[in-house]
């Protein structure tokens, strides 16, 4: 072992300094880049520990030059960092330069300065894309193995990431004078971490830039929120990674990048348009619709921009194309919200000051505090179902209890009704179904929103669906009251007389409910969530339907209805294995009946490709996000609180489907804390609780929860906790 004397040299006067750009905190950052203890990286270096520890507390004016070469080699550095770490030890910290910046909101880029860096090699290109698009999360060694080599890795890829992320390294020097820590990629538990500020990276840049336009809308400072939004949208310079390959455009991280772009630009044309700027987010409304030709709030926000600023005759065009291309790919008509926003513009009404489409300098007309008795305009009754599903299966059960609505009796008659249950098992599809059937006991019309409460939009505030069901009942425009009480209390009075169904999908909670339910004894309210709503049994006398999987013969009936009857007959045997294999979802039966529709292959053959680990990632329609089992899964893991998002991913660990508290061995935490987050979960329909304490991970959930766990270091600490806990009650049994 070298002495401390030997190693380090001379000691400077004062102590040690915690200066971040001196030579000891540098190396520190490149001791936990290469993910070794101080012991570890002493002894790989023939020093002592104390020494080590004394250079990284700067402690040590000058370390020996071959003190430095021996911890270089320990540390696997570049002869460029070996270098920036012989400049500081002589000269101390230096002057930073123009860090490198790396975009990936259109083409990938890589700067420095203003000054590009050619990344020529595709592999350099795919690994830069994806450890910008998770950053600041690390990439899998998984995720980058698949990315580089889509087709299969070679026998010696793991040697072949290590060198990609070693030239990754290279690109991402700075030239000369570097800053401290330099921008790099340093290995994790479970793969490798671009470690760079925020505003490194285009994306990261885009996110602060909306998160803060949200923060000021809150605080109702439209006019910076505006100029936030207006600022974030401009960083984007096409699709992301527009040319690198399809397999990472379509990785979740990208799309999930898309869809923050889409709800930027919608709320920069809300904000323009109360504003009265509507003009300003004409061309990035058009180029967005572009990329999004199905989005029905782009094309929302474009009709009434193009008639804010004059243009009524383009306006009317973009609701004729959006109308014939909804017909022509999909066989549905326009939603709700462009139907509304194509009576604006055919009403020619005079915008108003608050509303969408208003001039500058026009003032609105409004209703005094007291003033119930908004005359009605001359519409139809509004019609805003959604279009039926092709096939509907069983629920016997549940459209019974739906039927409490319209019951003819009194004393069994039911106002409102909560269908509740797991994403993908089908509440959107029993009420709507429902809806349709019943149609005829609401003479006054049928009233529908998607409240967006589990969705990669916002969700929708009370008051903006007030607005929307207000105008589809007549209410003028300029009449609208700002204040979301007497909005209701408007709305109320406007249902009173009527004979009204409202059918409020995808609730969040039920505060976003309340507000919208009527007074009037004549109208019913249908809500479907994937929460529990409580509340509305608890306070609003609301009926619960639970809406579980379909069994096996329920589920082959379904899979007859896209596929054909005839085949399902024919392989009456692996239909039911598919519905097994599918969890009996109705989501995952019908994505795969779609499947085999489009490929034309049989059910046994299919079934067959689905054995395996990966079954969510073959469940899935390609280009079609909605129809991704995996994506219903993600937009109610991603709203859970952090522990119970851990403890899920946990319960991916256990042997079996059934559990109860005593996953408490997983988490580490008592069985109260446990208890406390299984219910939750529940609540969430994410697991279900088959009786009182005893919990089921169903299939697909489960798998699901087994791709979040991963091989890290959490997964393989709770496994040994779990392991330990069966040991003891073993022991404790015998």
């Amino acid at each position: 072992m070298v002495e401390r004397t030997s190693a380090t040299g001379h000691h400077p006067p004062g102590g040690a300094t915690d200066d971040p750009d001196s030579f000891g905190t540098r190396l520190r950052t490149f001791r936990k880049r290469a993910g070794l203890s101080q012991e570890a990286a002493a002894s790989r270096a023939g020093i002592s520990t104390r020494a080590l520890r004394d250079i990284e507390r700067n402690r040590v004016g000058r370390p020996r030059s071959r003190t430095l070469q021996r911890l270089a080699g320990a540390l696997e550095l570049t002869a460029c960092e070996l270098s920036d770490l012989r400049a500081a030890a002589r000269t101390g910290p230096v002057r930073a330069v123009a860090r490198p910046r790396l975009l990936i909101l259109g083409p990938l880029a890589l700067l420095r300065g203003r000054s590009p860096v050619p990344v020529t090699s595709p592999m350099l290109r795919r690994l830069l894309g994806l450890l910008a698009l998770t950053h600041p999360e690390p990439a899998t060694l998984g995720e980058i193995t698949a990315t580089l080599w889509p087709d299969g890795p070679p026998d010696s890829h793991q040697s072949l990431v290590h060198t990609y992320v070693s030239q990754v390294r290279h690109l991402l020097e700075p030239g000369g004078a570097r800053a401290v820590p330099p921008p790099t990629v340093v290995r994790t538990p479970t793969g490798y971490r671009m470690e760079v500020s925020r505003k490194q990276i285009d994306l990261g840049h885009f996110d602060e830039l909306l998160d803060r336009a949200k923060r000021e809308l809150r605080g109702a400072e439209t006019g910076a929120a505006y100029e936030s939004l207006t600022q974030a949208l401009r960083t984007w310079r096409g699709p992301v990674l527009a040319d690198v390959d399809p397999v990472l455009r379509h990785h979740p991280a990208a799309v999930a990048a898309d869809d923050r772009r889409v709800a930027a630009a919608l709320l920069h044309a809300d904000a323009a348009l109360e504003l009265g700027r509507p003009e300003e987010a004409v061309p990035v409304l058009g180029e967005m619709v572009a990329t999004e030709p199905l989005h029905e709030g782009l094309h929302a926000r474009l009709i009434r921009t193009l008639a804010g600023s004059g243009e009524q005759a383009a306006a009317l065009d973009v609701f004729g194309r959006l109308r014939a291309r909804l017909d022509e790919e999909l066989g549905i008509a326009p939603g709700a919200e462009v139907r509304d926003a194509h009576l604006w513009v055919l009403r020619r009404e005079p915008p108003a000051t608050g509303d969408p489409g208003r001039h500058p300098g026009q003032h609105r007309e409004r209703a005094a505090p007291g003033d119930r008795t908004v005359p009605a305009g001359r519409l139809p009754a509004p019609a805003q179902l959604p279009a039926r599903i092709g096939s509907h299966v069983g629920r016997a059960r549940q459209m019974r209890v739906l039927d409490a609505l319209v019951s003819p009796d009194p004393a069994r008659r039911r106002d409102l009704v909560a269908v509740v249950g797991a994403p993908g098992v089908g509440k959107t599809a029993i009420a709507a179904h429902w809806a349709h059937e019943r149609r005829e006991h609401f003479k006054d019309g049928q009233l529908f929103v998607d409240l967006r409460g589990h969705s990669p939009l916002p969700a929708l505030r009370p008051g903006n669906v007030l607005a929307q069901f207000l105008r589809a009942l007549g209410a003028p425009p300029g009449h609208l009251p700002e204040d979301e009480d007497e909005a209701a209390a408007l709305y109320r009075t406007l249902l009173a007389d009527r004979q009204v169904l409202v059918v409020l999908d995808n609730a969040r909670d039920v505060e976003q409910v309340r507000p919208l339910l009527p007074g009037a004894p004549g109208c019913a309210v249908v809500v479907t969530s994937r929460n529990q709503l409580a509340g509305l049994v608890a306070s609003d006398g609301a009926r619960r339907v639970l809406l579980d999987v379909l069994d096996p013969e329920e589920g082959s009936r379904l899979l007859g209805g896209i596929v054909g009857d005839c085949r399902v007959a024919a392989e009456e045997e692996a239909a039911r294995r598919l519905v097994r294999v599918c969890g009996g979802l109705p989501l995952a039966v019908r994505t795969a009946g779609a499947n085999m529709v489009a490929r034309n292959i049989g059910i046994a053959d299919y079934c067959a490709e689905l054995a395996g680990d990966d079954v969510l990632a073959k469940l899935h329609i390609e280009g079609d996000r909605r129809s991704s089992v995996r994506a219903a899964f993600d937009l109610s893991y991603r709203v859970l609180p952090a522990a119970a998002r851990r403890m899920f991913r946990l319960l991916g660990l256990m042997p079996g489907s059934a559990f109860t508290a005593d996953a408490a061995a997983l988490a580490d935490s008592t069985p109260a804390e446990s208890a406390a987050l299984l219910v939750s979960l529940a609540d969430s329909h994410l697991v279900r609780e088959r009786t009182p304490g005893r919990f089921v991970l169903d299939e697909l959930m489960r798998a699901y929860a087994r791709e979040l766990v991963g091989e890290d270091a959490e997964a393989h600490a709770a496994r040994k906790r779990l392991l330990d806990w069966q040991r003891r009650h073993t022991d404790a049994a015998a």
